[in-house]
């Protein structure tokens, strides 16, 4: 089978695979037509940041069954696009965790103590030390957005050198914040106090452009912005206007809206800001153990069926997958759906399997309810690798009970979240071999399908409030696919899940929460 490799990776990495028997072809530098013409003829696609793998893509791409991405960000490829293709998706979590750290820490001393202006200042053959006049990074305080691992790892470091640490993160444990001397605070008291705002979440479009004028306008004129995580994070215009303005002290960042960026961008000619290459990861640690982890992966995969941090199936053999399948399909459809529920930091997570599905190994069928629960919940990039190290990590305590046997059904899935003050439970079972059901949610007993765009409605139990609701739905052009209505003992209350056509419009939930009767409207995204 034939191995492309189209960003650069160690030597050592393609060593292994050239050993595995794989015939190995390096195709770097291609532009994204280039690489069409050709990637027909290949089996795995070894990539880092650079090569971006798109629908288009992967619509040339005959032979394609895995993508190795030898790193851990994964928002240059499409995820949904593989899935649909049946295409493998592979990173190596934790490779390059330490030496992204690091190099925040880097950035934030030599962003204090102008260190790269100073060294261009000595090779024009200057002495300008009173210009660069610094100040001690102890006794300041770091604002981290996003606690995840190379934040935490962040933490420690700026521990190490004795400065105050808090973090923004609503969905973080606070005994577990407590044990890591985090001082959890909401975004606005992060930005108002910080010297420091260093962000370490993913890119998502939530996250895109999260640091902009409005925040900056919320911040010390003193402080400074440090981004190693994603570029398009910071809203580099606006990051432009803050530090020509003297708004901000100053910036550091090693990743950029447009990578690689030009000489024309206008930071650049910024006293206060410096900048890297997006060097986060480009220590020789560090490359050459993503490089190895990612080659081993795919030659595993390739010649032996063995699949390891995928991102998009579980780590599991071809034969038990055929087994699992509709059990995971029915577990990723759940923790997605209960994640709508929660309220605030997830505390516990109790997962029962009773029936057929006690006499399976759940190990995997837990994961992919912890990948899909916590993924939306924590707004970070949680996969079948890092679940339950995410979960370990943030201090959620994670309990599976197994029951030979079951009341009314074959199987039967529970799923019970503890978040902040509340409790919320899920109950699903498979119908048949293949079709999964959601049977249960809290004390409303149902039988719905649980794909595509839902409304969960909590109303009184009087006359006339599901007919309003349809009205309104109806008047906004949604129509109603599915209806369950039922009510909830004890609470004088119906519980409505419809299943409609296209998701619902946020001023189309407002007048739906509006109408006489609703307490609560949920939209869930499946």
């Amino acid at each position: 089978m034939k191995v492309f490799i189209t960003d650069p990776i160690a030597h050592e990495g393609i060593e292994i695979l050239k050993e595995a028997g794989l015939e190995v072809e390096e195709k770097l530098g291609l532009s994204p037509e280039e690489l069409k013409d050709i990637i027909g003829e290949a089996h795995a696609l070894v990539i880092r940041s650079n090569t971006k793998v798109t629908a288009d893509l992967l619509e040339h791409a005959s032979n394609l069954k895995v993508v190795g991405r030898a790193g851990t960000g994964l928002d240059n490829v499409d995820i949904p696009a593989c899935n649909k293709k049946g295409i493998v998706v592979m990173n190596t979590p934790g490779g390059n965790t330490n030496s992204a750290a690091e190099h925040t820490i880097a950035m934030l001393l030599a962003l204090t103590r102008h260190i790269p202006q100073a060294t261009a200042s000595m090779k024009a053959g200057k002495w300008e030390k009173k210009k660069f006049q610094g100040q001690e990074v102890a006794g300041k305080t770091i604002g981290i957005i996003g606690s995840g691992r190379i934040g935490g790892i962040v933490s420690q470091l700026a521990k190490g050198l004795k400065m105050k640490v808090m973090a923004y993160d609503p969905y973080m444990n606070p005994e577990m914040a407590d044990k890591l001397g985090i001082e959890l605070v909401e975004l606005d008291e992060l930005l108002s106090r910080a010297d420091y705002v260093s962000v370490h979440t993913p890119l998502t479009e939530e996250t895109r452009g999260m640091l902009n004028k409005e925040m900056f306008d919320k911040m010390k004129p003193s402080a400074m912005v440090l981004n190693c995580a994603r570029g398009g994070i910071v809203n580099e215009a606006d990051l432009f206007d803050a530090l020509s303005s003297g708004k901000l002290a100053g910036a550091a960042l090693d990743v950029f809206e447009k990578e690689p960026t030009t000489i024309e961008n206008p930071l650049f000619k910024l006293n206060n800001f410096i900048c890297t290459p997006h060097l986060g990861a480009s220590t020789r640690e560090a490359q050459e153990n993503v490089a190895v982890a990612v080659a081993r992966q795919i030659a595993d995969y390739l010649t032996k069926g063995e699949v390891r941090n995928a991102v998009n199936v579980p780590s599991v053999s071809a034969e038990t997958m055929k087994v699992l399948g509709p059990v995971l399909n029915l577990a990723d459809k759940m923790g997605a759906f209960v994640a709508h529920l929660v309220t605030g930091p997830l505390k516990r997570v109790e997962i029962s399997y009773q029936g057929d599905l006690a006499e399976i190994d759940t190990a995997p069928v837990t994961i992919s309810v912890l990948k899909s629960l916590l993924a939306p919940v924590l707004r970070e990039d949680v996969n079948f690798v890092n679940a339950p190290v995410v979960a370990k990590d943030r201090g959620i305590k994670v309990v599976e009970s197994k029951s030979d046997t079951c009341e009314n059904f074959n199987n039967l899935m529970e799923i019970k979240v503890v978040s902040g003050e509340d409790e919320n439970s899920l109950a699903g079972t498979i119908f048949g071999k293949t079709e999964p059901r959601l049977v249960r949610i809290n004390n409303f007993t149902l039988e719905a399908v649980p794909e595509g765009h839902m409304l969960l409605i909590y109303n009184e139990d009087r006359p006339g409030v599901i007919g309003r609701i349809g009205t309104t739905l109806g008047e906004s052009g949604i129509n109603i696919a599915r209806m369950q209505v039922g009510q909830d003992p004890g609470h004088n209350r119906n519980v409505i899940l419809l299943t409609i056509d296209e998701s619902a419009p946020s001023e189309v939930l407002e007048r739906l929460k509006q109408q006489d009767g609703v307490s609560n409207v949920i939209s869930v995204e499946l």
